[in-house]
């Protein structure tokens, strides 16, 4: 019917057969593991010696036991020890190796190298192994192999969750939160959690099936669960003296075993098919930083960059530069393009300009200053919450750029109760008017819907409307209409546009696109090899002098252009011209790392037919 809401994916998998089946399945479970003790206690433990060791019968379905005891009863009634056992030694691992997986992500290269090597050690040692050394060291008991069973399994998932952080931790949306001054701690539990959070459910489940088959081994080894309890390894152990006599005294408790472990890997299948859980908000958002901020005349510059180098790790320990002494100034208000071809080096520049390179880069500059704030260092708490209020960054996906498992309305929300500590319903409000300032339609239904919910554009509006939330002094689009038809690329730079003027925002925009810029800018700095090769008005395009840059206009058709003949291409440059290697030892003449980069030949023209 038109204006049904779909139901969740969850809810359709379990309306499948195999979805029916498991919940029916585990409501039985369930309701056994509540109310078998309380029900069948008496005839589990009550003893009749004129009925001991007798077959299975319609009074006894899987016998008696050798004091008389109904072994069908003592199934059902160990049910909620082996179950409960099973899954307090799943929430061991899994709890476990979240915090070790974690953390590890967020820890220094060095630590996270030796957290990840120690697990690695522990990977290394069959499972199982590792239980029966750990129940030694606890003791032959239900609490003692639990907690064997637990640790055994904190390597898997602290391997499991590392992995899938590492993936989380790369991403453009993880970037931004950085940029906003989220604490580490803050970004595991906001952002990477929510996102692997869905497999590791999948995977818990399934781990709590062979925890149960872990507990029942050690308990048949005399290592669990010890008299006068029982579980169902014990009640295996026992009826395996006698399997030849009376099988059913076996086939039960191991039937009980098989089923509940198909049970709960079932359970991981659906789950897995169940689709993505929305995250959910979690804590109050914590305090900015105290302090006050120094004041920044509003006639300075807003990017004041001098000499700016930055080189990257090599495989061989060595740094490849890929800047080169790159000089930028953004005035308030200006909107600015750095134009170039892909590995030119702007993206890699706005970066740096940001703050948001990793570990992994080394950025050295004469002067690298935004609004006062030294970039060079790590900014102080009250620099962190400037740097969040006044910097908006605007990637090139916004499907990868906002978090997958977190609604679009609490990411809006997000910088506001931050840095500005905005109440959650102030903060929704402005939200709401932010995204119906950049025209998106349905403005308050879209707060509730996640990213893949929307189109290609409506995202990237999400993303402006982003900046509205706070009064930005540098917006940085990195190609925000890439891969974006040419009508939604004209609302996104409306949007883009009318976001400036209503927030005297400068606008940074990176771009490969000549006739983008033309109309949008107000200047343009052309980038080849991570050097400037020019700055010129995109209004006097015939005023450029070097052969990059007039090779770049001469690879852009107009009415005029000859249909006869093939598009100019811009050819690569010589070999010469490539990033020199630096020698990490080595110190140049203004302190930086490494020898002095040369100068080398910005590049030679281009395109057959372009003016030399």
């Amino acid at each position: 019917m038109p204006g049904t809401r779909p139901r969740p994916a969850l809810l359709r998998t379990l309306a499948t057969p195999r979805g029916a089946a498991v919940a029916a399945g585990l409501l039985l479970l369930a309701l056994v593991t509540a109310f078998g003790p309380a029900l069948l206690g008496d005839a589990a433990d009550t003893r009749d010696l004129a009925a001991r060791q007798q077959g299975a019968s319609l009074a006894h379905p899987f016998g008696t036991d050798d004091l008389g005891r109904d072994l069908l009863a003592r199934v059902l009634v160990a049910t909620r020890l082996s179950v409960l056992l099973a899954l307090g030694a799943t929430a061991i691992s899994v709890v476990g190796g979240a915090v070790v997986g974690i953390v590890a992500a967020v820890l220094p290269a060095a630590l996270r190298r030796a957290v990840n090597a120690l697990v690695d050690i522990l990977l290394s040692f069959p499972w199982l192994l590792l239980a029966l050394f750990f129940s030694v060291i606890w003791g032959t008991t239900a609490t003692g192999a639990m907690l064997a069973v637990g640790f055994a399994g904190v390597p898997v998932f602290a391997r499991l969750v590392s992995t899938l952080a590492a993936s989380v931790a790369g991403t453009e949306y993880v970037h931004a939160a950085r940029m906003l001054g989220s604490a580490p701690l803050r970004t595991a539990r906001v952002h990477l959690l929510p996102n692997v959070l869905p497999p590791l459910l999948v995977n818990a489940a399934a781990h709590a099936s062979v925890s149960l088959l872990s507990f029942a081994a050690l308990s048949f080894l005399g290592l669990g669960v010890q008299a006068p309890a029982y579980d169902w390894g014990r009640l295996l152990n026992e009826g395996a003296r006698r399997i030849y006599v009376d099988p059913m005294a076996a086939v039960g408790p191991g039937l009980a075993i098989v089923l509940t472990g198909v049970l709960l890997a079932l359970l991981g299948e659906v789950l897995s098919e169940g689709g993505r859980r929305r995250g959910r908000a979690g804590g109050r958002p914590p305090r900015a930083g105290t302090g006050v901020a120094p004041a920044v005349a509003d006639d300075a510059p807003v990017v004041d960059v001098r000499d700016l180098r930055v080189a990257f790790a090599a495989e061989d320990g060595s740094l490849v530069e890929r800047v080169h002494g790159v000089d930028l100034r953004v005035a308030p208000r200006e909107v600015v393009g750095l134009v170039g071809e892909s590995g030119s080096g702007k993206s890699v520049t706005a970066m740096a300009v940001a703050g948001l390179l990793g570990p992994d880069a080394r950025v050295r500059a004469e002067r690298l200053v935004f609004r006062g704030i030294d970039m060079t260092r790590p900014p102080s708490p009250a620099e962190r919450t400037r740097l969040g209020l006044e910097q908006t960054m605007i990637f090139q996906d916004p499907l990868s750029s906002l978090n997958p498992s977190l609604t679009v309305g609490r990411q809006l929300t997000e910088v506001t109760e931050v840095h500005a500590r905005t109440l959650r319903a102030a903060a929704r409000a402005r939200a709401l008017a932010a995204l119906e300032r950049v025209r998106v339609p349905e403005a308050a239904r879209r707060l509730r819907q996640l990213p893949h919910e929307l189109s290609g554009g409506m995202r990237q509006r999400v993303m402006i409307a982003t900046g509205l939330m706070v009064t930005p002094r540098l917006i940085v689009a990195d190609e925000p209409t890439t891969a974006l038809d040419v009508t939604v690329q004209r609302q996104v730079l409306g949007a883009l546009r009318g976001a400036q003027r209503e927030t005297g925002a400068a606008i940074l925009l990176i771009s490969h696109d000549i006739a983008l810029v033309s109309g949008f800018c107000d200047r343009v700095v052309v980038m080849r090899s991570g050097r400037v090769v020019e700055e010129l008005d995109p209004r006097r395009w015939q005023d450029a002098t070097h052969p990059y840059t007039r090779g770049l206009i001469a690879c852009v058709p107009d009415m005029t252009t000859d249909r006869t003949r093939p598009l100019p291409v811009v050819e690569p440059e010589a070999p010469d011209d490539a990033a020199p290697a630096l020698d990490p030892g080595a110190t140049d003449r203004s302190g930086r790392t490494g020898p002095p980069a040369r100068p080398g030949r910005p590049g030679r023209p281009t395109r057959k037919g372009v003016p030399a």
